[in-house]
């Protein structure tokens, strides 16, 4: 049976797979398929399940989702209420990633591991609106002057993001919890002196309830949290780090106000010498001041992390010049709109993706591309938001806005990146799931072997060597490990011109020993240039030209725009084409006021079964040896000339592909152009491996062949016909010149799109996967050595016991040490 319902309360591919899941795992039903777009579940089942049952199984993991019968419940897509700008996101997310690439629409704890949810960034928590400097309470969305006492209207700053607001909130949280607890620490100590002078104000017992009326605030306002996200962690089976904690202090806590009350029903083993139960107050406020601490420290760490895209969403301006009726007006930069001219002067950030209309200027790319050098740019040629104008004005047309813009897209990407989920971190996972149960199996252990076998007090001994392994566990430490290292290695990639789309390709390319490389626009530069068009009948050159330069005018391979190009610049009149066809790999065929053109390789020609004259062939041959490409053109089933385009080597080229040979990558030229045009390129790269003439489906054949061979492959290309390689390949890169559909079918765009980006790539995948190896080496070593000798093994040899305030000192820090090493990566050479 298969019955189709709607989901209601899913807002990313995170919910998607969690609720796929969870109704999976019902009993009866075969097959479980969430659509995310139309917010329904199809449910394949052996038999007739009424659908209570699977509301309840919703209900009781969270009660976060909701299923319906179709036309019960009416579905309206859940859309975020738009927020006015500069006040954030409203797109929250686990920095554990727990739920995958669940985002979440409002700040607080994550649901599974108790942790604040981090907001993301993006343009929409850059202000636009502006205000008086003098007079703040002037807030307007355009620019002008100040009603009340004409100054200029500066860009009104951002709130507080909300990690900062956790920050603050935090550290008042701390400094009350230190006020408190400092007093209690020092009355807890004194118990150590001999004639201990506060006995002389008040008897032990009332200094006692002293501690407990000073713990009051630490434990339930300063560190309430904590407890909050235990009993919520317990209740939901998503046992944490904050369960270890709220267990541990809690006892303690409980103990000490216990033994207060009733201290006759404790045995003498838990007594002092005068009578007095034994009470853990100071344990319990310190464990509790340190953790918050690691906390505090832990939201400064995290802000870090996402720098990158700080430093991006700085590049935004807040304003631009627009013209209008050759007349300049400021305007708010989210009032820009496609076709808008735009006035860029001297020193100023370029506003939004355009090309240039008047002017000439160099622009600093380095912000996007990683490349220091400024480029000249000039009339046609493109800018993009955020880079930085030179010492000349220009303006400009503004062609992308808003969210399609490359800084957007870039800022974008990274958020998705960062939080995917690394292969490498299924083991952490695997680890951390049991982890809790475990630690909780060993601090009962802990407390049988210590009052049967410790010496006395054994109870008291096993009581504070239960909570040490309590407190020193750490979960997190663990969790954070990959999440960390990748959100700052992807955000230090995107700011040298290397986008990565997953954290999966981030790891696969430390692995990739082949490089599969396309020709046009990935080894050369990508702008052919048509040379010459040859005529070896009666026909003219110019008629040639006529009829090729309008066929291609329907094509959008680069070749065919250098075609149109030349012959646009020839004055050539482009005439309507009729049954217009792509032959892929191959080249182009239409008819033109009644004839039959075709162009393209000598394979083309072949399939149409025209034949190339000996002459033509010579003359072609003749020039592909040079390394130039070559097609010819056939009218009406006849062979009657040909075009001949160079496209130059990239500078760059022959020392990227180098570097990758000498870090070990075999480096293979797949190309659909002929063999003696890949040949002569392959000489002048040293390239061993090429192969010529390559049809789509080739280059997919040769990807999945190096794949059985057990090699990882990375495929390098910008074309709609590498499209299916990119996809098949373990690592696709796609140029950041390329089509949006070869960018979208790879994992990791160049934005300059060039060979060094790859191996800038490269040498930041294996900086980042070494990292993330580095934090998961520190996680498991801690854990491994911090529990054993929290629960007193090193007692029997050295006498060494370990304090639970040392140990939440130690436990606040792993997290924090981990954050740190993977901040190492911001400066990390690529």
């Amino acid at each position: 049976m298969k019955h189709i319902f709607y989901i209601h309360g899913m807002t990313c591919n995170g919910c998607r797979n969690h609720v796929e899941e969870t109704l999976s795992k019902v009993e009866g039903v075969s097959k479980a398929t969430v659509n995310l777009e139309e917010a329904e579940a199809t449910i394949e089942m052996e038999s007739h399940i009424p659908i209570e049952t699977f509301q309840k199984v919703l209900k009781d993991d969270g009660d976060r989702y909701s299923i319906h019968k179709q036309g019960e419940h009416q579905h309206t897509k859940e859309e975020k209420q738009e927020r006015p700008k500069g006040k954030g996101t409203g797109t929250y997310y686990c920095p554990m990633h727990c739920e995958g690439d669940k985002t979440y629409d409002k700040p607080g704890d994550c649901p599974v591991c108790g942790m604040d949810l981090v907001e993301e960034k993006s343009l929409a928590s850059v202000s636009t609106q502006l205000t008086c400097p003098m007079h703040p309470e002037i807030v307007k969305d355009e620019a002008g002057s100040c009603p009340i006492c004409g100054m200029d209207l500066v860009p009104l700053e951002a709130d507080i993001s909300e990690e900062e607001k956790t920050y603050k909130k935090l550290l008042k949280k701390f400094w009350i919890a230190v006020i408190f607890t400092v007093p209690i620490f020092l009355i807890a100590m004194s118990e150590a002196l001999d004639n201990n002078p506060l006995y002389n104000v008040l008897e032990q017992k009332q200094w006692n309830w002293i501690q407990f009326v000073l713990s009051i605030p630490v434990v339930f306002y300063a560190t309430w949290m904590f407890f909050k996200r235990a009993y919520t962690s317990i209740k939901t089976l998503n046992l944490n780090m904050f369960t270890l904690i709220g267990i541990g202090a809690g006892i303690a806590w409980l103990f000490s106000l216990f033994a207060m009350v009733f201290p006759d029903v404790f045995p003498q083993d838990f007594k002092t010498a005068d009578g007095n139960v034994f009470v853990y107050f100071e344990a319990t406020t310190v464990i509790l001041t340190l953790v918050l601490l690691g906390q505090l420290l832990e939201a400064r760490a995290h802000s870090q992390t996402s720098g990158a895209i700080k430093e991006l969403l700085k590049l935004v301006p807040s304003t631009a010049t627009l013209v209008t009726n050759g007349e300049d007006k400021v305007i708010a930069i989210d009032k820009i709109e496609k076709g808008n001219l735009l006035r860029v002067k001297p020193g100023e950030k370029i506003p939004v993706d355009g090309s240039i209309v008047e002017g000439h200027s160099s622009i600093d790319e380095s912000m996007i591309t990683g490349e220091p050098i400024p480029v000249d740019k000039s009339i046609d040629d493109k800018v993009s938001s955020g880079t930085i104008n030179g010492t000349k004005s220009f303006i400009m047309k503004a062609e992308k806005v808003g969210s399609e813009t490359l800084l957007s897209q870039i800022i974008h990407m990274v958020n998705n990146a960062s939080r995917s989920k690394a292969p490498i971190q299924k083991l952490a996972d695997r680890i951390s799931k049991y982890f809790v149960p475990i630690v909780l199996v060993v601090a009962v252990i802990t407390f049988i072997i210590w009052a049967v076998f410790g010496p006395e007090p054994a109870y008291a001994f096993a009581f504070v060597n239960a909570i040490a392994v309590l407190i020193i566990a750490c979960p997190c430490a663990l969790g954070l490990a990959t999440p960390m290292s990748v959100m700052v290695g992807v955000g230090r990639g995107a700011q040298s011109g290397v986008l990565i789309k997953n954290a999966e390709a981030l790891e696969k390319m430390n692995k990739v020993d082949t490089l599969i490389v396309d020709k046009t626009g990935t080894i050369t530069e990508g702008k052919p240039s048509v040379e010459k068009v040859i005529s070896i009948n009666n026909l003219k050159e110019e008629k040639l030209l006529h009829f090729i330069a309008s066929l291609n005018l329907y094509s959008e391979h680069p070749l065919a725009e250098a075609i149109v190009n030349y012959g646009k610049s020839k004055n050539t009149v482009i005439t309507k084409v009729n049954d217009f066809q792509a032959v892929a790999g191959k080249g182009v065929i239409g008819t033109i006021e009644n004839k039959k053109i075709a162009l393209g390789n000598a394979k083309l020609l072949e399939q149409f079964a025209i034949t190339i004259s000996k002459n033509l062939e010579t003359n072609v041959v003749a020039e592909q040896e040079q390394g130039k490409t070559v097609s010819y053109i056939a009218v009406d089933n006849e062979a009657v000339g040909y075009v001949t385009i160079f496209d130059a080597i990239k500078t760059t080229s022959q020392n990227a592909i180098k570097q990758l040979q000498d870090n070990g990558v075999e480096v293979i030229m797949l190309t659909g152009d002929n063999k003696n045009t890949a040949k002569s390129v392959a000489k002048q790269l040293n390239l061993k491996h090429y192969k010529a003439e390559c049809l789509p489906e080739d280059k997919l054949n040769e990807i999945k062949s190096l794949q059985q061979q057990g090699k990882v492959v990375a495929m390098a290309g910008d074309g709609i016909n590498d499209a299916p390689a990119l996809a098949q390949s373990d690592v696709g890169i796609a140029m950041g010149t390329g089509t949006d559909v070869a960018i979208e079918s790879a994992s990791i765009t160049l934005v300059k799109g060039d060979l060094r980006g790859i191996v800038k790539a490269k040498k930041l995948s294996h900086a980042v996967v070494k990292n993330i190896k580095q934090n998961l080496f520190f996680a498991f070593i801690y854990n491994v050595l911090g529990v054993p000798i929290a629960a007193g093994v090193l007692f029997p040899f050295f006498g060494i016991l370990l304090s639970p305030m040392i140990a939440a000192l130690a436990m606040s820090f792993s997290s924090v040490s981990v954050i740190g090493n993977a901040l190492r990566l911001r400066t990390v050479k690529i």
